[in-house]
């Protein structure tokens, strides 16, 4: 018997529940397997595919833990110690910037920043209070990272989660195909095909962008000799999955600081505002459509609503999960609102009934039927006529009937 509709609902939302309240309740207990899942989900088609060359699946998994292993090490203490050390440096430098931007302002447009005007006072505020809280940002900053950094226990647990994940993984995606509901199980792969591809779409190709991207702005910063270039252009690259946000903070950024350490000297502005041009324009016009193209179904604006509520919600945890939970809501959001422009809600007409069950018919020949009643009309003609005579030559022999010898 089929289970009602509103009873699926139910059992369905009580999961659905279930799952949320145990990422409340278990925190930052299962952080290490989440990062571990997505790194096995990232990591798979690369598997798949020196599987496919040649290599044994466990094979594979060893290079690729190996090479990412080594990759993560390199970031950690190559990229990392810069990263850090330049942030703590641009909060540092940040309030007498602000101040000497004040001064020019005032000694070249005396109109716009009169001496005890709003917007003088207002930057001299800014100044002081960056100044005041510029030892807890940067301390708090570190600690943070710091403590990110130097948890062992995520450093041990994620490799070994993602590895073993990473193994089984066809064969995890196969037994949970066979757990799916059969009523719904067609459904339930194409909503699932369409996240894989909005999902992938995204974290990949952007992920593959932003490091294109971080390449670009960091080292032409760098060549070009501006102070806390490397920086910059990695945190101008990180905000461009926003599209134009990245350019603008960064560009911006970049350029109060060209103007800072370069007065005077406008062919090397010049090149720090190219560098962000250039970026631009390529992001623009190759990398978004060639990359990510189409695959994207993450509006940015639905992206930072997912990133805020469910970071609210569940902290550090719910950022980590904000992604692939967006996609899926957009995906199930396309898919209830294709339902609800088919429904009688949306159109006003009501729904035709549902078929009965269909009537078997044998397809023969034009004229197969009417040429076998025929026939059989002309058998059962043939028959009656055959009776009659045997009648009357059964009466014409009792009549007349033949002289014995």
């Amino acid at each position: 018997m089929r289970i009602p509709i509103h009873k699926q609902l139910m059992w369905w939302g009580v999961a659905a529940v279930t799952l949320l309240l145990a990422m409340w309740l278990l925190g930052q207990a299962i952080l290490p397997f989440i990062l571990g899942a997505g790194v096995a989900y990232l990591l798979d088609p690369v598997a798949d595919r020196l599987e496919r060359s040649g290599l044994s699946r466990v094979m594979s998994v060893v290079v690729i833990t190996v090479i990412a292993v080594l990759a993560f090490a390199g970031v950690v203490l190559l990229v990392v110690p810069i990263m850090l050390r330049q942030a703590t440096s641009l909060i540092e430098t940040a309030p007498e910037m602000i101040e000497q931007g004040r001064l020019f302002l005032s000694a070249r447009f005396p109109e716009l920043l009169p001496a005890n005007g709003d917007i003088g006072t207002a930057l001299t505020d800014l100044g002081a209070a960056m100044g005041e809280q510029m030892g807890t940002v940067a301390s708090s900053l570190l600690s943070s990272v710091g403590g990110i950094i130097s948890a062992i226990a995520i450093l041990v647990i994620v490799p070994v989660v993602a590895f073993y994940l990473l193994l089984d993984w066809d064969h995890l995606v196969d037994r949970i195909d066979t757990l799916l509901p059969r009523e719904h199980a067609p459904t339930l792969r194409r909503l699932s095909r369409e996240i894989d591809e909005a999902l992938s779409g995204f974290v990949r190709g952007q992920g593959l962008v932003i490091l294109i991207l971080g390449t670009w702005y960091s080292i032409g910063l760098m060549i070009v000799g501006l102070p806390f270039g490397f920086f910059i252009g990695i945190m101008a690259a990180m905000l461009s999955f926003i599209p134009y946000v990245g350019v603008l903070i960064g560009g911006a950024t970049a350029i109060g600081v060209a103007l800072f350490s370069f007065w005077g000297d406008p062919l090397w502005i010049g090149l720090v505002i190219a560098i962000f041009a250039i970026g631009q324009i390529v992001e623009g016009n190759y990398l978004q459509p060639k990359i990510v193209g189409h695959h994207v179904g993450l509006h940015p604006v639905w992206l930072l609503l997912a990133l805020s509520v469910f970071g609210a919600l569940f902290g550090f945890v719910g950022m980590v999960m904000a992604v692939p939970l967006a996609a899926a809501l957009g995906v199930i959001g396309r898919f209830l609102t294709q339902r609800y422009q088919e429904s009688a809600l949306f159109t006003g007409q009501a729904l035709p009934p549902d078929p009965g069950q269909p009537m078997l018919v044998e397809i023969v020949p034009e004229g197969t039927v009417a040429s076998s009643i025929r026939e059989a009309r002309i058998r059962a003609d043939q028959n009656r006529a055959q009776g009659q005579i045997e009648i009357m030559r059964e009466e014409m022999s009792r009549r007349h009937p033949e002289p014995e010898a």
